[in-house]
């Protein structure tokens, strides 16, 4: 398999096109690529909406430095033995290890500092290995295949989560499973009250037709499991 490393401070598409004459900014998907609507500013960025896959975006400059973006995360306190850490993950987990066989291999992507989930699937049984842009960054991890990959809390950071997506989807074996956790995006009129979207680190905003769209694009058999929870399972080849 080629080498690669994962970006997640690469920009969205914004490009610039041309109309009888006159050049503007149009903000693309960065899922599906379609072109966005601006539907809410607040104090700090915009917030553009994809008519087509649903999904949210906040524009690349709007995005946080690396420095401060490392910053934010810093702040976080998610350590791995803290049992209201570890019910919020159960969430992910329970419904997660129903859907992978017994001592299987997985990566944990975009753990963070403290890789609680990691250690619940060591604990049932599992190998698991840790990738973290800022605080496990040991792409040699990016290397191999896997049983499952799980990415909880993360994609909502990605500036291209769709080419994260994509290479995620490569190092899964054949059946293997991909588990996303992150909040969703319900009403376009309930976002401008939703307090999710208030982590500056948050650029990223996933509608179930979002899922839907990657599903398709994928290939994959998606299974919702919860409100903030989804499984893409890669066909048997």
């Amino acid at each position: 398999m080629r080498p690669f490393v994962f970006n997640l401070c690469r920009s969205s598409g914004s490009v610039v096109v041309g109309f009888r004459g006159s050049m503007s900014n149009v903000e693309l998907c960065p899922f599906c690529l379609g072109s966005t609507e601006k539907f809410y500013q607040d104090r700090r960025r915009d917030y553009y909406h994809c008519p087509q896959c649903l999904s949210v975006h906040v524009p690349a400059d709007f995005h946080l430095d690396p420095v401060l973006e490392k910053a934010e995360y810093d702040k976080h306190e998610n350590h791995p033995e803290d049992p209201s850490y570890r019910r919020f993950l159960s969430r992910f987990f329970d419904p997660f290890c129903e859907r992978i066989p017994p001592k299987a291999y997985g990566l944990d992507f975009g753990c963070g500092p403290g890789p609680a989930l990691a250690s619940m699937l060591e604990e049932a049984g599992h190998s698991v290995e840790k990738y973290d842009l800022y605080y496990y960054p040991d792409d040699s991890v990016l290397q191999q295949q896997y049983d499952f990959i799980a990415a909880t809390e993360v994609v909502e950071h990605l500036a291209d989560p769709m080419s994260v997506i994509d290479r995620l989807w490569m190092l899964l074996k054949s059946g293997g499973v991909l588990g996303i956790m992150t909040k969703r995006v319900v009403d376009i009129e309930a976002f401008k009250s939703w307090h999710y979207k208030n982590d500056p680190t948050h650029i990223t905003f996933f509608h179930e037709q979002t899922l839907q769209f990657i599903a398709h694009r994928l290939g994959a058999e998606l299974d919702l499991a919860g409100a903030d929870v989804a499984f893409l399972r890669k066909p048997v080849s």
